[in-house]
């Protein structure tokens, strides 16, 4: 079940890029091209962000429902390690 949600998560993201490269191949000039690698970097960053954000949250339903942990955690901290 991993591999087939990381396989539409690279097809996802290489169709984004694709379609990024093709916009940034019509604008020409370095312009045009820094406003196209930036946008596709916030595309990508939110995509993360979103991702981060939904694992966290069933990380945290899953911990509830098999109670490892019946604390709320604090304020999102991604500096510690997990295992």
């Amino acid at each position: 079940m991993k591999k087939i949600f990381w396989l539409g998560v690279g097809i996802t993201i290489g169709v984004v890029v694709a379609r990024k490269l093709a916009a940034a191949k019509g604008a020409l000039g370095p312009q045009g091209l820094n406003r196209a690698v930036g946008s596709m970097s916030d595309a990508v960053h939110d995509f993360a962000d979103a991702l981060r954000d939904n694992m966290d949250q069933r990380e945290t339903d899953l911990r509830a429902a098999l109670g490892l942990d019946p604390q709320k955690p604090n304020a999102k901290d991604h500096s510690t390690p997990r295992h």
